[in-house]
């Protein structure tokens, strides 16, 4: 293998506004090699996920930021393909956070085996993987949705809304779901069962949306902010929970304040009023419910109750124009690319 070479994006500057193809860098370096008690991984996957951007950032967040020059964060699906490593053998497949790059070194802490006759292995990065875990822990641990009431999830033909919509209908809600354009509303109603779907491009969608929750809302998982939570903020009944998962409109912006009224102590006062429960959450908090949530989301595909659908891109040099499209909406489903 010392011949072949591995091909990594890395981060060439930090984004002003929206990333364009200049903020990445392709580069291609020899394949590393394994020490003993490391694995060699070639890269099969890789997931594209909105939270990457905020790792191209150097403003204040959950995590570090990615330094200029090193190689994307994100997580794979691989395949051993060298083992120095006593638990883990050639041809074994494993979930993996090695990043926007066809080989990687592993020293095997992180890495979990993958059974490719359980499910499609791509999964691991989608219903069954991150996504999934953080829509049934977000939603069941923070909204709480209970028999007949109404859940609303916003960017929900994605990876993660698609998932929580699925489940608000298992436990017996309502659900209903905001998309972009006609044909994601329309997956979301004829493939996913959910209720309702609302086009947030749609010039009426605040009207639409009033008629869509006649009850009000119950739960509102955030993933989107911008004009669907200024549309969805009125609905809110009271003790409405909120879980926060994402701010999609707002990544772009850095953490930086915008111009404009301040309208912080008039959205105060409704929390207060209303009682409202708004909490943000990273999913590793609950990583002890991932064990629970793998068996109940298996057995929910196996008996078509939970669906899911995914957007491939071929090759790990698409990559960047892949992730700039997911930030604009274009990615229809889970985002992955397939490596190899």
């Amino acid at each position: 293998m010392t011949d072949l070479t591995n091909t990594r994006i890395t981060l060439a500057r930090r984004p002003q506004g929206a990333p364009v193809a200049e903020d990445f860098h392709i580069e291609q370096v020899p394949v590393p090699q394994p020490s003993e008690g490391e694995v060699l991984l070639k890269i099969l996957h890789l997931s594209l996920d909105p939270y990457m951007r905020g790792r191209m950032s150097t403003a204040k967040s959950y995590a570090k930021p990615v330094e200029i020059g090193n190689v994307m964060e994100g997580g794979t699906v691989a395949e051993v393909v060298r083992s120095n490593h006593a638990d883990f053998k050639p041809g074994d497949i494993v979930l993996s956070h090695s990043g926007w790059q066809s080989y990687a070194l592993s020293d095997g802490k992180g890495l979990r085996k993958l059974d490719p006759d359980t499910a499609p292995i791509s999964t691991a990065l989608g219903v069954l993987g991150m996504p999934g875990f953080t829509a049934y822990a977000g939603l069941l641990t923070i909204g709480q949705p209970k028999p007949g009431e109404t859940v609303v999830v916003a960017a929900a033909s994605g990876a993660v809304g698609s998932v929580v919509g699925q489940i608000a209908r298992i436990k017996g809600a309502r659900a209903v779901g905001i998309a972009g354009g006609p044909d994601k509303c329309a997956f979301l109603r004829e493939e996913l069962g959910f209720d309702v779907a609302v086009d947030h491009r749609a010039p009426d969608f605040a009207e639409q949306l009033k008629a869509a929750c006649p009850n009000g809302i119950d739960v509102y998982f955030e993933n989107v902010g911008g004009h669907v939570f200024e549309a969805v903020f009125p609905l809110l009944n009271t003790y409405a929970r909120v879980p926060v998962c994402g701010l999609i409109a707002h990544y772009n912006q850095d953490g930086q304040a915008q111009d404009g009224p301040d309208r912080l102590p008039g959205f105060m006062r409704q929390v207060l009023s209303r009682s409202l429960q708004i909490r943000g959450f990273i999913q590793t908090e609950f990583s002890d419910q991932r064990d629970t949530f793998l068996k109940d989301a298996a057995g929910w595909i196996a008996d078509g109750r939970l669906r899911y659908r995914e957007d491939v891109v071929e090759g790990l040099e698409n990559a960047p124009q892949a992730f700039i499209g997911l930030l604009e909406g274009r990615n229809f489903g889970k985002l992955v690319v397939k490596v190899a």
